[in-house]
């Protein structure tokens, strides 16, 4: 969860290169973001980091793999989609976390799992440039510092959102969603738990629990400049109160708000092309 906006930004910037109807089979590059982001889920503090990963996509005529995941092409029924989704987080260190000094190091964080979305409405058809879509991901959540794995529980994260191309410019996407975010146990553990190793007068221990983690608000904006190269900007705002761990030391502010920017550059795209006129959002 931390740092989610970044691996967000990422992957917006990859899905539809720019001023094409025919696209590339397969794509390979590199996507690049960064800005101001909360320290964890209700941090009083934001730091400024950035990331710069490489990206493949493939669209294939069954499966695909973009910033969607990965997904049959083929529907469950009518506006009903299954998808392998995704999720990431950027590491932070306690020593610059006044509320966690002394504490472990929070590590880079994996998430992946399946996704029921609901396609609730298109505009007047399947190639309309807006949609309104909900998604139901349920993921499992992973910790490294590179050195091992180890499983941070699970998550659940529905949300609804709108989405609309060529947006003040051709093939520009605009995706403006509101949802809501749940824990398990372990993964509000990871966030919230003091051990009473840890404890001290202003941390006391805390044994963290299951539930409700907050609500969010997140915009981003896709702008294509060239065939290889786009650029995106973004932003989140979130809102804890009546979280499940609200009592937590750790529990330093119920807003959080982060913006941040980023590019993705083709570095090489396969000379095979797959017709996405009808299917503007695949």
């Amino acid at each position: 969860m931390i740092k989610h906006l970044s691996l967000l930004v990422l992957c917006a910037v990859v899905a539809l290169p720019a001023r094409a109807q025919q696209l590339p089979v397969f794509e390979v590059g590199i996507a690049g973001g960064g800005g101001s982001l909360p320290a964890y889920p209700a941090s009083s503090q934001n730091q400024v980091r950035g990331l710069v990963v490489p990206y493949f996509i493939y669209r294939g005529s069954v499966l695909r793999s973009d910033d969607g995941g990965v997904r049959a092409r083929t529907s469950l029924a009518d506006g009903i989609e299954l998808s392998v989704s995704a999720s990431g987080g950027i590491n932070a260190s306690s020593d610059d976390v006044t509320a966690r000094a002394g504490m472990p190091d929070l590590q880079w964080l994996g998430e992946v799992g399946p996704n029921l979305r609901f396609i609730l409405w298109r505009g007047e058809d399947e190639a309309s440039p807006e949609r309104i879509v909900i998604d139901t991901p349920l993921r499992a959540v992973f910790s490294t510092d590179w050195s091992s794995v180890s499983f941070r529980g699970f998550t659940f994260s529905p949300d609804i959102a709108y989405e609309r191309l060529h947006v003040f410019s051709q093939y520009a996407r605009l995706r403006v969603s509101a949802g809501v975010l749940f824990g398990s146990d372990a993964y509000s553990d990871y966030f919230y738990e003091v051990a009473p190793e840890y404890a001290q007068p202003a941390r006391p221990a805390y044994n963290a629990q299951a539930g409700y983690v907050g609500a969010r608000v997140t915009l981003s904006y896709r702008l294509p400049i060239t065939e290889r190269l786009s650029v995106v900007v973004g932003g989140r705002v979130e809102n804890f109160s009546g979280s499940a761990n609200a009592d937590s030391p750790l529990f330093r502010s119920e807003w959080n708000a982060s913006v941040v920017a980023g590019f993705a550059f083709s570095l090489w795209r396969s000379e095979a092309r797959v017709d996405v006129t009808s299917q503007p959002f695949d």
